[in-house]
């Protein structure tokens, strides 16, 4: 059993951080977080105005990562997000022109703007953490991380994200209106000065350790799971497949998914292994865009949140 010697205080200094500018979604909070330090990618859907691009501009300046944003437009080229060679006329030789994924922390926001091609254009930067460009591949940041935003589905002027795009975000981050008491102090602080276009008149501490989100990385690489508990993971990955509202269950890869996520979640929470309760607890956001419902199941309401909680109710719980 290890040690966990940087996680909690990282994580401790940033939710305090983070605090500063996002009030409330703590859940939304906690998600992202397990994203980054299972060194994954992450899909935040909500309403505009909801924060989410201001959670992922906070995360980057907090822990001092280079930070760029692509705003998603129908019109945007996959060349816009890569990068392209350029001919210098001086030199008589092409340079290459880096595009915005080369970077720490890559904010695609309104990802669902954008037409299928291009939103393709992310598939091979985000599985594999490099970029080809004109056959020529050049390698990321090891911090690489795309924290994507998107609008509803039902919403004028979207595309849905293809499902082999879907399957590369680690977690899908559900961010909802806040509580009354969240929005009257969202209010208060905007009354007293408060701007969100304006971080850098906020006092946010960024960490001393420009190394301290590699060293969490590697202590929960270092935790292990039970064997009962990785049995568990694996009967409610295969359980998504056999459900009857279900057409297309989740692949092997949700279940090294749920394994890292309940790792990363288990040491944010302060404990050097991961339990069933980790597992059950960030479920729902590991398999909920992973699965492809019957036509007839949606018609009947059905929903992938709702299949996941009964499958849930209906695997054995190792004890």
């Amino acid at each position: 059993m290890i040690s966990l010697e940087y996680t909690p205080t990282v994580v401790s200094h940033i939710r305090t951080e983070l605090g500063k500018s996002v009030v409330g979604q703590y859940a939304a909070v906690e998600q992202v977080l397990v994203a980054l330090l299972a060194e994954g990618h992450a899909l935040l859907e909500g309403v505009p105005g909801t924060a989410k691009t201001l959670m992922i501009k906070t995360l980057a300046r907090i822990i001092g990562a280079d930070y760029s944003r692509i705003q998603f437009t129908p019109d945007l080229m996959p060349s816009d997000v890569t990068g392209t060679n350029v001919f210098n006329m001086q030199t008589a030789q092409f340079s290459l022109r880096q595009g915005p994924i080369f970077t720490d922390i890559l904010l695609a926001d309104e990802i669902n703007r954008t037409p299928p091609k291009t939103q393709a254009a992310l598939l091979e930067a985000m599985e594999e953490r490099q970029a080809t460009i004109d056959g020529e591949s050049y390698p990321l940041s090891p911090m690489f991380t795309v924290l994507a935003t998107e609008n509803p589905i039902e919403y004028e002027g979207t595309y849905p994200l293809p499902e082999a795009q879907l399957d590369r975000f680690l977690l899908k981050i559900l961010i909802d209106y806040p509580g009354e008491e969240d929005e009257k102090e969202i209010v208060g602080r905007w009354d007293a000065g408060f701007n969100s276009r304006r971080l850098e008149h906020t006092d946010i501490a960024v960490l001393s350790d420009p190394a301290a989100i590699s060293k969490c990385r590697a202590e929960i690489r270092s935790m292990r799971m039970e064997p009962g508990v990785q049995e568990y993971v694996v009967n409610i990955v295969r359980s998504t497949r056999e459900h009857p509202s279900v057409i297309y269950g989740a692949s092997p890869r949700a279940s090294v998914a749920l394994l890292l996520c309940s790792k990363a979640l288990a040491a944010i929470r302060e404990r050097s292994f991961p339990t069933p309760d980790d597992v059950r607890d960030i479920a729902l956001p590991v398999l909920r865009h992973r699965l492809t419902l019957r036509a007839e199941a949606e018609l009947d309401g059905a929903t992938t949140d709702a299949v996941i909680k009964d499958i849930l109710r209906t695997v054995d719980v190792p004890r």
